[in-house]
């Protein structure tokens, strides 16, 4: 994957005898955990190192807003939604998608039966519990999908502004509540509740989901050949770092613990995780489909007087990353 830039740092590499390693910084969407796990193995097993470069991964947390700190120049790339990237974008914020690692969505509403929650049908008249800050749109596109409103009444839906946390089911303030597959449904099963008495509706299975966790980068930097360049050789290490993780899910964790500087993490809960993610990662090459981003497209816009976004946004995604990197 090495690339020469351009004749002075050829020269300079001569000079030397070898490449100066190229920055790059990368913010991810949450805190330290396996749901990023193929750029934390990427990282620890040299693979940025063989591409010549020296890779920064930030962590994120509730009151770290990722397109932001690419915005201000605190990132090279960053991990995000795509709804949540789509929605920025139609509010001025020039990003886009550069690569998909992520194929599937493990968004989903974790319920008590106990609540009365069989299907769809039942949600009227309960309180759903939602994240915001950009996680808001996918519940928000399926309830507009199902015509239920969400601002309660009989007919409709009362929205619990979720912490990111499963307090709101466990408290029995809320009939269900907003997890990952990977993440929040099994801190339910370890707060002692059977998986007997929960009913799980994925978004997936209910024809809304939308791509989450891609790369996303400042759409003026792409004019950039080193730039480019960098983020060519840095997709390419980090899907390495992926497939890898798939195929090593307890080696994987262990190494996203060694990078968890809060300690909060544990082997057991990290291990689970990296399981699920692997199915979630699965099928993808890092190139995004084309389908997948209609797919999304189409259900953010499908929200009636409310839609995500409103319109069909134009160079929100490029395949010049992924077209050099995986070939």
């Amino acid at each position: 994957m090495k690339t020469l830039l351009t004749s002075a740092v050829s020269l300079a590499a001569m000079a030397t005898g070898a490449f100066a390693a190229d920055d790059v910084t990368l913010q991810l969407k949450w805190v330290t955990q396996a749901q990023f796990a193929g750029y934390y193995v990427a990282l620890e097993n040299g693979y940025y190192e063989e591409a010549d470069l020296d890779v920064e991964i930030k962590a994120g947390g509730p009151d770290i807003a990722p397109v932001q700190v690419l915005l201000g120049g605190g990132a090279d790339v960053m991990v995000d939604w795509m709804p949540s990237a789509l929605a920025a974008r139609e509010n001025g914020a020039p990003i886009v998608n550069i690569a998909q690692p992520f194929k599937s969505s493990g968004m989903m509403l974790t319920c008590l039966k106990e609540n009365g929650v069989a299907s769809p049908e039942d949600f009227p008249g309960k309180t759903l519990g939602v994240w915001f800050f950009g996680n808001e749109y996918p519940f928000l596109s399926w309830m507009s999908k199902l015509e239920i409103p969400t601002d309660g009444g009989e007919e409709g839906v009362e929205v619990l502004k979720q912490g990111f946390n499963v307090d709101p089911l466990l408290q029995g303030q809320a009939a269900c509540i907003s997890t990952m597959t990977y993440n929040e449904y099994w801190q339910v099963i370890d707060a002692g509740i059977s998986e007997d008495d929960l009913i799980t509706f994925k978004y997936e299975d209910e024809g809304v989901a939308t791509l989450e966790d891609g790369l996303y980068v400042l759409e003026e930097n792409l004019g950039d050949p080193a730039f480019e360049d960098k983020m060519v050789r840095f997709v390419a290490a980090s899907m390495k770092g992926w497939k890898w993780a798939e195929e090593n899910p307890e080696a994987a964790a262990e190494i996203v613990l060694e990078y968890d500087e809060t300690g909060a993490q544990t082997l057991s809960h990290q291990v689970r995780m990296m399981g699920e993610v692997a199915k979630l990662t699965a099928g993808s090459n890092g190139a995004l489909d084309e389908a997948d981003y209609t797919r999304t497209v189409e259900t953010l816009m499908g929200g009636g007087s409310d839609p995500v976004i409103t319109k069909e946004p134009e160079g929100a995604w490029t395949h010049a990353i992924t077209d050099k990197a995986l070939n």
